[in-house]
């Protein structure tokens, strides 16, 4: 039995899965359901969890060369939105590009985890180093 690190299992095994370059997506609640990715889904409550605790959680077995976001995130939410995801994320790269082109690297994903979080655009998708 896991008794530290992440304790959901699909999750450990999205986790395992990803290699050098490859990507892994955590989504907000209202990113829409991609058929041919694995999804897991732990949304409960609005805004638990959130994409950013799934970050947190996720960082001490992740490897993050960049990470990729869409450039509506700076213009839908203020600063300190950034700023919290800056803090997260110190010494990667984070690019920002249209939300249809983030869209496009969706389909080559490892996999997907999907969260409660309300913050529009929060959804990243994470390049493994």
């Amino acid at each position: 039995m896991l008794r530290t690190g992440i304790l959901n299992p699909a999750i450990n095994s999205l986790i395992s899965r990803v290699r050098h370059t490859n990507t892994l997506v955590i989504a907000d609640r209202g990113f829409p359901f991609w058929p041919r990715i694995e999804t897991v889904d732990i949304s409960l409550v609005d805004d638990i969890p959130q994409v950013l605790d799934v970050l947190r959680a996720i960082r001490a077995n992740f490897v993050i060369g960049r990470v990729f976001m869409a450039e509506e995130f700076v213009v839908a939410n203020g600063s300190e939105a950034r700023a919290n995801l800056q803090q997260e994320i110190p010494g990667v790269p984070l690019l920002f590009e249209p939300h249809v082109e983030f869209k496009k690297r969706v389909p080559d994903a490892i996999g997907l985890i999907r969260t409660a979080d309300t913050i529009q655009y929060a959804n990243m998708i994470l390049e493994s180093a």
